[in-house]
């Protein structure tokens, strides 16, 4: 059985706290034929001089190297999180340009190349993640190695004219030609990849799912749904009901009913338009005053970009603004919250909640929509109101669906959900929960695994 190389980023190694779902995942990815996981140590260190550091945890290796913080700066901060990411979430407008982040981008990718290539064999199976690490496949094929790799990209694929906006575009995402299997969250981002191919990447689109590199090198591009651990966040959010701080919630808001929203600090969730969309709601839908109270968790992330601390401003000054027009003596409409809870304590706030607002301008799946489905008490389930920008929209399709940017749109399916019957929200729900349960986290990997064996 061939072995199989996980690359990311970031490595769950031994020790680490290892909840979240992909790395669980991975995981069992990795226990069942043995294999290696490779990517950067989480360290930066001043002079970084590319040993490696080996870990072992039964049948799988785990190999990790630090980087220098210059080398950091450039390729994790700089290009990968000031470039990729607002690219690839349609944000032109804050695109950094910056020519050394790309240089700096490439000489990480170069160096995890060098460092990973001595360590493969021939007959290996090779997973990288994400868009810190695009370029890797072909700088290892430069170096020789010629076993099956495959590449799955956690979050959007941009339209191929936004794609075409990155100065030496065609660099960068050429580079994805020397894969064999190429994945993407929903149909939709496999359509956008297609289109760049043909348009702008000088490749042809053979059949849908089938390119052909200007080189004549064929390879795959598929849609795999990343999914969630279903039943253990089902059995998780049980649990959590005795938790002291999810019982002080719940009486917190008595005899309210509760919305949730949790997202990291950032751009693309769109918190902003989130805030005004439950303003509008207020003000709307005067005869539904006080029967909600918005809880909106934001733990803070990049604290350091200017951009994230003018987001963090804008927040606080709209809440600000909501609480003074609108609360009551005894009445909050909107608390929001810049901390981190646990996992298991979030489980059980979304089983309190009677709606899960889950608004992202631009998503490439996003965990929290499922996992807020997941969450619910199967005989009083809550509703889910659902950016149709994000990704799980293609798959939750009994959610409330909204346009984040139509703050009215928003503000009545708000409304609505308030006042669904209880029969309507089991329906809804139970027709999500099944699908979640069939297409969950452990689903996602032996699908994407079966297809890069057989590209």
């Amino acid at each position: 059985m061939s072995r199989l190389v996980i690359v990311s980023n970031r490595v769950a190694a031994p020790g680490e706290n290892r909840a979240g779902g992909l790395a669980v995942a991975l995981q069992a990815a990795l226990r069942e034929r043995g294999g290696l996981w490779f990517g950067w140590s989480g360290k930066a260190v001043r002079d970084a001089s590319g040993a490696l550091h080996e870990a072992r945890e039964g049948d799988i290796r785990y190999v990790t190297l630090d980087l220098s913080r210059a080398d950091l700066d450039a390729y994790y901060s700089g290009f990968s999180n000031r470039t990729l990411w607002p690219l690839l979430h349609f944000r032109l407008d804050l695109v950094d340009y910056d020519r050394e982040t790309r240089v700096g981008y490439g000489r990480v990718n170069q160096l995890f190349a060098d460092r990973l290539a001595p360590l493969l064999r021939e007959d290996d199976i090779v997973w990288i993640h994400d868009y810190h690490l695009i370029p890797l496949a072909s700088l290892l094929r430069e170096r020789g190695i010629g076993c099956r790799m495959g590449f799955f990209l956690h979050v959007p694929m941009p339209s191929a004219d936004m794609a075409a906006a990155l100065p030496d575009h065609a660099r960068l995402f050429s580079t994805l030609y020397a894969y064999d299997l190429v994945g993407f969250q929903t149909g939709r981002d496999v359509e956008r990849f297609q289109d760049y191919v043909r348009l702008f990447g000088g490749g042809r689109v053979l059949e849908d799912g089938v390119l052909e590199a200007p080189d004549g090198h064929r390879f795959r591009a598929a849609a795999f749904p990343i999914g969630i651990d279903t039943a253990h966040i089902a059995a998780q959010a049980r649990q959590a009901m005795s938790k002291p701080t999810v019982r002080s919630l719940r009486e917190s808001v008595k005899p309210r009913q509760l919305v949730i929203g949790v997202d990291r600090l950032d751009y693309s969730k769109g918190l902003p338009e989130r805030f005004r969309g439950f303003e509008r709601y207020l003000q709307r839908h005067a005869d539904q005053k006080g029967g909600l109270t918005y809880l909106q968790i934001a733990p803070i992330s990049r604290g350091e970009v200017a951009e994230y601390q003018l987001l963090r401003n804008e927040l606080e000054q709209i809440a600000g603004h909501i609480n003074g027009q609108h609360a009551a003596p005894d009445w909050t409409p909107l608390r929001y919250v810049n901390r981190n809870f646990a996992h298991a304590t979030l489980t059980g706030f979304y089983r309190v909640a009677r709606i899960g607002l889950v608004t992202p301008l631009r998503d490439g799946m996003n965990l929290v929509a499922k996992e807020f489905i997941a969450a619910q008490d199967p005989d009083d389930p809550g509703v889910l109101v659902l950016s149709q920008l994000a990704g799980a929209a293609y798959e939750l399709r009994q959610a409330l669906l909204v346009n984040p940017y139509d703050f009215e749109g928003v503000a009545d399916a708000i409304a609505t959900a308030a006042h669904m019957p209880r029969p309507q929200r089991i329906e809804r729900w139970q027709a999500m929960m099944d699908h979640l349960r069939e297409n969950d986290i452990d689903a996602w990997r032996q699908r994407y695994l079966a297809a890069l064996r057989a590209a």
